[in-house]
């Protein structure tokens, strides 16, 4: 198994990249207010790269092919299995330094409840009380509260969602509590495909979604308190109800209980928002060890997307700022020392008028706020 925290956080596509292709000119930022530009880099990319590029898989679903020749492209050597039985996740929707609110439930803790009224989790000590939203006490849970109803439960400042509510208290703030949704695997997909593809793209693309989606959420566990998933980029992002669409319903339940395998188990199918024109192999990215289904594969429909290329300019001052907690003075030169399948840097050497320093592509990438690793750096002659 491989690391799961993403070192390039995938920001949600649905919502930034569908504004960058409306506003193109943001992909290459303007120049200083001197007018002053000493360095151009040239990009490619939006996120870590590794396994799906989605706006790829929009490309190969416009081109004909199906979902399973699109997994079977950016996860090397999988085959598409199918999990069967109940399979619930925990989510963590919000960490709650007061009550939480729900309503919609008709039991939580051993009691019957009235679904037409809201009642609210409190936190005392290390265990959550039941009580109405008057204040009034019903029943001590436990270390653990958990509210169910007809199906679905609807969680103040959070929203609808399918499954039971449950809450914890945080084990690192001694005020807070854990706001977990408990949902059964299909429901849960069907909460994260609008979020992660476009409800408009072609089924093949969203059916391709709705099986990653699934593959992750079932071989990923971040470890928390209650809970195995994250509701946004640092797993997937979910939002429960409001994100199921007539469209992307149809791709979950068209791929019901399928998921991406390779060596009997469940592989981790991560994605991103675009390549660039070729993915990135895991270990170049992660630092952990090579994983056979993740290998860069070349990307070939990634130019539909607003971030296949880009452009960033900077000022000799502003590179420099922006690379001070490496940089030694100002830069004179970048030189890429090893790069990855993509070409992704994985480390480099920035020559400054002080001294030389050696980086990472992540952290290269952070500091000037670049898209992606995939750089090439131009020093312009003045």
């Amino acid at each position: 198994m491989i690391a799961t925290p993403r070192l390039l956080p995938r920001v949600a596509l649905a919502m930034t990249l569908a504004l960058l292709a409306l506003a193109p000119t943001a992909l290459a930022l303007a120049p200083t207010a001197r007018g002053e530009v000493d360095w151009i880099v040239k990009g490619h990319g939006f996120g870590h790269g590794v396994g799906m590029s989605q706006y790829g898989a929009y490309g190969y679903a416009k081109h004909g092919k199906d979902y399973r020749f699109i997994l079977g492209h950016y996860y090397a050597g999988t085959t598409i299995g199918r999990v069967s039985g109940a399979r619930v996740v925990r989510v963590l929707l919000d960490i709650s330094r007061g009550d939480v609110e729900f309503s919609a439930a008709t039991s939580a803790c051993g009691r019957t409840l009235d679904p037409e009224r809201g009642y609210e989790a409190h936190r005392v000590g290390s265990s959550v009380k039941l009580r109405t939203t008057e204040g009034i006490p019903l029943v001590s849970c436990g270390r653990k509260l958990r509210a169910a109803g007809a199906g679905r439960v609807e969680i103040a400042g959070a929203g609808a969602f399918r499954g039971a509510l449950e809450v914890v208290p945080t084990a690192s703030d001694a005020g807070s509590l854990n706001v977990i949704n408990a949902v059964a695997i299909e429901q849960y997909v069907k909460g994260v495909i609008g979020n992660e593809s476009p409800p408009s793209w072609p089924q093949a693309a969203l059916r391709a979604q709705a099986v990653a989606a699934r593959s992750f959420a079932l071989s990923v566990n971040v470890g928390g308190n209650g809970f195995g998933l994250y509701d946004d980029t640092r797993s997937q992002v979910y939002k429960g109800i409001a994100s199921e669409t007539e469209s992307t319903n149809a791709a979950a339940l068209a791929t019901k209980g399928e998921v991406v395998m390779y060596g009997g188990e469940i592989a981790e199918t991560y994605f991103s928002a675009c390549s660039g024109g070729h993915t990135e192999s895991v270990q170049n990215v992660f630092y952990g060890p090579a994983v056979p289904y993740l290998v860069g594969v070349p990307d070939p429909y990634d130019y539909y997307c607003p971030l296949h290329a880009w452009t960033l300019r900077f000022s000799g001052a502003e590179i420099s700022a922006k690379l001070g907690g490496y940089l030694d003075g100002m830069l004179q030169r970048v030189a890429i020392t090893k790069r990855g399948a993509s070409p992704r840097i994985v480390a480099a050497k920035l020559y400054g008028s002080g001294g030389v320093a050696t980086v990472s592509g992540e952290q290269l990438a952070s500091a000037l706020g670049a898209y992606d690793r995939w750089m090439i750096f131009r020093k312009v002659a003045n």
